[in-house]
Formats: structure tokens, sequence, C-alpha cells
């Protein structure tokens, strides 16, 4: 397949929320991106820092800096003038915080594009807008739904599709199920299995995954048919041995209840459910606590009638030993492989699809 091409130079806005559960989406365009060379962050917080060393501690020649103004700065500096801001916040509910809009109008007046994937829509903003087609830039809206009539209805061609469909789900939100669903294409492919991702969310879209949707942007009516055209149009034009299947939430928090439809139309052959052993209460919601692992586990199988394969863990809140014990432990509650992708990839995930990717490929 021809190469996506770069859309420009990005800073990222992630003010107050770098290395939090709401600065996600700046997350996943520090560890990559197709769609973006990704210039710097904005968090005042981390300034001075580089962004890769400070999530994974391996630099990524992307420093912290304390706003736009020193942005912009950095960016002459080194040669690399930006064309757009990136919005690299995810927070509950997704609505647009009153310092970020702030941010976005002194960045359209410095002559940047901005993209954004909240749900209060800056192309819909006034003067947002007016600024935008005064500097003649562009404002993106990942979550602006498609128009109704280009929306598909579920068909049952999902049928068709003979890769190996996985689902990367998790037991709670913003637990990292889209890094390790990239982790684990990277994992197939290492192994000699092709693969493709298959995006939910606006992240993914930023990050470049050529096939997806914007799930929680959709009409109910329409959203299983989405689901199943994306990952029957990555099979169509692709023909890869798997497809990853980006979740969303989680069957059983209570804010974002996430996963039904992706069972439900994408029909995953097996699963695969992030989880992090620190976590007590569901994301952003203290006194709701956290439902057992097994549990979990149980609910997606029932719903799904197909398989958990693997846990991959999430380390927060773990230092190395912790990490360590938490691995042990859920590997003899579950008898279930047992990694955390961040730290050691995902290999033994790959270990536990390759029955599944070895009879597909016989059949072909």
């Amino acid at each position: 397949m021809t190469p996506m091409p770069i859309d420009g130079n990005a800073i990222v806005y992630c003010q107050g929320a770098f290395d939090t559960p709401n600065g996600k989406t700046a997350h996943g365009l520090v560890r990559r991106t197709k769609r973006y060379r990704v210039l710097s962050v904005i968090d005042t917080r981390h300034a001075g820092r580089d962004a890769g060393e400070l999530l994974d501690g391996r630099e990524a020649g992307i420093p912290i800096v304390p706003d736009l103004t020193g942005a912009l700065a950095d960016a002459r500096v080194r040669g690399l003038p930006a064309d757009r801001l990136v919005i690299g916040l995810a927070p509950d509910g997704g609505r647009l915080p009153a310092e970020a809009r702030a941010a976005m109008l002194a960045a359209i007046e410095a002559g940047l594009g901005v993209d954004s994937g909240l749900h209060d829509f800056v192309s819909e903003d006034p003067e947002l807008a007016a600024a935008a087609r005064a500097r003649g830039v562009e404002l993106r809206d990942v979550r602006k739904p498609p128009p109704r009539s280009a929306l598909h209805f579920f068909s049952g061609k999902i049928a068709e599709v003979d890769s190996l469909k996985v689902a990367l789900f998790g037991t709670d939100s913003a637990v990292g199920k889209r890094t390790t669903a990239w982790l684990l294409v990277d994992a197939l492919a290492a192994a000699g299995f092709s693969a493709e991702l298959v995006g939910t969310g606006q992240t993914a879209w930023m990050q470049g995954a050529r096939y997806g949707i914007v799930l929680d942007s959709l009409v109910n009516d329409f959203l299983s048919g989405e689901i199943e055209h994306a990952v029957w149009s990555a099979w169509q034009e692709a023909r890869p041995d798997a497809i990853v299947i980006e979740g969303q939430g989680s069957l059983l928090n209570p804010a974002y209840p996430g996963g039904y439809e992706i069972l439900a139309a994408a029909r995953p052959d097996a699963i695969v459910l992030q989880h992090a052993p620190a976590r007590k209460d569901y994301d952003g919601f203290p006194g709701f606590p956290l439902h057992p692992l097994g549990r979990q586990i149980q609910a997606v199988e029932l719903i799904s009638e197909k398989p958990v394969v693997a846990i991959t863990l999430n380390h927060e809140g773990l230092d190395a030993e912790g990490l360590e014990a938490a691995k042990a432990a859920t590997a003899a509650e579950t008898g279930l492989p047992v990694c955390d992708p961040l730290t050691e990839g995902c290999a033994p995930v790959v270990g536990a699809l390759e029955p599944w990717l070895g009879q597909r490929k016989a059949a072909r």
C-alpha cells in the first residue's frame, strides 16, 4: 500500500494532562503516528523533559514545552516550522476546556491549523471558525460523524472476512487498549504474519490507522454497520492474516460501557484483555470498584462465545517487583499467557494466536 503522506508538523496541546489518563491522545501521538511529525508537547508541569523519556523511559526527541510561544520558538530553532496544533487531551466527557480554546485561538492567529478529537466541535465555534477563515487555516474535528447518507447498516458481510479477527478489549477505560493493539500488530509482523489495525477512536485516526471509525460519535442505528464495514474493508483491501480491533471503554464501566457492538458486529474470533492490576476503581470514578478480572473475562466470553486468549497488563502504579508479582498472580488466576506490552512486547499474545493463524493460513 502507498505510505500515508504526513499531514504536517504538529505541536500537541496537553496542558495539565500529560502522563495522566486524560493525556492519552498525546501519549499515543508521542509513541507513534504516521499522520504527523510531532515537534513538541505543551504541558507546563513537565517543561524541559523529553516526552518519550517521561512516558516510557526512552527519549523520543520530542520536548515538552510550557506554552504555545515556547513550542513555536522551539520549532523555529530546529528549522521545522509548525503547521498544526493537535489537541492531545482526552478529558472525561470529551468537552473543550476554556484554556485549550484560548490556545487554539492563539494557534490560529499564528497561522496553524487545528485538529481536535473532542466532542465540542471547533469548526462550529463562531470565533474560532472566523479566525480560521481570516488566516486561511483548516479546523478539523476528528469526532464529527460522516453524513448519515454515507453510513452503513449491518449487512452480514462480516461473514466473508477470513482474516483472524482479534478484539483488544480492556477492564477499564484509558487502560492502554489502543497502544497494546498497535504493539500486537507490530509483534504479528515480526512473527511473519500480516496484520491491520481497525481503530475505533479519534486517536487511532490521528496516528494514521488506515481503517476505522470513531465509535462514540456515531448514531446507534449505524454503529454495528460501521464496525462491520471497517473490518470488512480492511480484509477486502489488504487481505491480512489478522485484523486487530481496538476496543473502547469496557463492558462493565459505568460511564463508558463499550464493546458490545464490537462483539456483535465484528464477531471476533479471539479476545485479548488489557488490565491494570493496581487500579481499584474505574478510571475517574472513585467509589465505583473495578469488577474482578475473572468476572470481566466471564462477561466477555458469555457475550461473544469466543475465548479470551491472553491478558496484557498496564503497569501503572507498579514498580518492577510489583509488576512481576502481578504477572505471576494473573497467570495463576486465569491460566492464560500474561505480559506487559510496553516493557516486553506482545510475543506471548502472538504465541496464543498462532494456532488460529496457522489453521487460517492452511485453509486459504
